[in-house]
């Protein structure tokens, strides 16, 4: 598999762990910029959800969670300002949260879900 392929197939599995836990896509791969994109955008209660996914065959360069660093979330926290400064729907809290997946050959998806992630 090619990183493409096997970062929908992460987004994909993201997209559906956060249906399962109740949670209503609003948008997938979103782009506010060249630079600036949200893996998806996701509604639960009066919170919309940046969700920031990093997909991984195996940890040998590193944890999933270890490639989302300050320069990422401020991009897409950008892109955050951006697509609600122009949605016509409100919403009363906003957050970026992250998903990590490892696939590994022999098992199911490892799956994990951080919320509210930011710089401090």
């Amino acid at each position: 598999m090619t990183n493409k392929t096997i970062g929908k197939y992460g987004e994909n599995l993201a997209k559906e762990f956060l249906i399962k836990k109740g949670y209503k896509i609003l948008e997938l791969n979103y782009h506010y910029s060249k630079v600036a994109e949200v893996d998806i955008i996701a509604k639960k209660d009066n919170t919309i959800h940046f969700v920031e996914v990093k997909t991984r065959t195996q940890r040998l360069f590193g944890a999933p969670m270890e490639a989302i660093n300050a320069k990422k979330i401020k991009s897409i926290y950008s892109c955050a300002q951006f697509y609600i400064n122009n949605s016509k729907n409100h919403f009363e809290k906003m957050q970026i949260d992250a998903i990590a997946i490892i696939l590994d050959k022999n098992k199911e998806p490892q799956i994990d879900f951080l919320e509210n992630i930011s710089l401090n």
